[in-house]
């Protein structure tokens, strides 16, 4: 074998070798700041009647029921009259205790509070 073609051989060796070897990184892709904004408030109602609402009871409590809590039943102003809205029952959450609706009298009459769960 002659010289020029061992030396041929080793250059194509080399090149064919070093071929492979190039790893080419991706471009960096850019970053995004995502802001994740905090969702809004409820909107809620507020229901205010000129006059006390109903002394009677609109239902008798049922037995306990394991896992879930008794939401009695109330009476709503639906702006010329009382209506009276049914119980139901709310899953237990743990960790909180359920303030059923209920009527607060204020100078400006009488304000429904909606039942909710509050911690603790």
């Amino acid at each position: 074998m002659s010289l020029r073609f061992a030396s041929l051989l080793v250059v194509a060796g080399v090149a064919a070798t070093l071929a492979g070897c190039v790893v080419e990184q991706p471009a960096p892709r850019p970053r995004r700041v995502v802001y994740v904004a905090p969702p809004p408030p409820p909107h809620v109602v507020e229901v205010i009647a000129p006059q006390p609402p109903p002394v009677e009871v609109i239902e008798q409590v049922p037995p306990p029921r394991p896992g879930y809590v008794w939401a009695r039943g109330y009476w709503h102003w639906d702006g010329g009259r009382y209506v009276a809205m049914h119980g139901h029952w709310e899953p237990v959450r743990p960790g909180y205790h359920y303030v059923p609706h209920h009527w607060e009298h204020r100078p400006d009459g009488w304000h429904l509070r909606v039942g909710v769960w509050v911690q603790g």
